[in-house]
């Protein structure tokens, strides 16, 4: 049962069912294993909670609107 996991900031509903539609499908032609044993993780998370470079994320949307 491979796990694909998706790491990020929040979604929209839509986009979650589509990255939950088009992973498996790719994942499955290229490992050879059926869709139905695919099982995909959405971890979302702030973007105060998240840091690139030495900035927080949501400091650097903030420098750039």
């Amino acid at each position: 049962m491979p796990v694909i996991t998706v790491e990020g900031l929040a979604l929209f509903k839509e986009q979650k069912a589509e990255l939950v539609k088009s992973f498996p499908q790719t994942a499955s032609k290229v490992m050879g294993i059926p869709i139905d044993a695919m099982v995909v993780i959405i971890r979302e998370m702030s973007a105060k909670n998240v840091g690139v470079g030495d900035c927080l994320l949501c400091d650097l949307k903030r420098t750039e609107e």
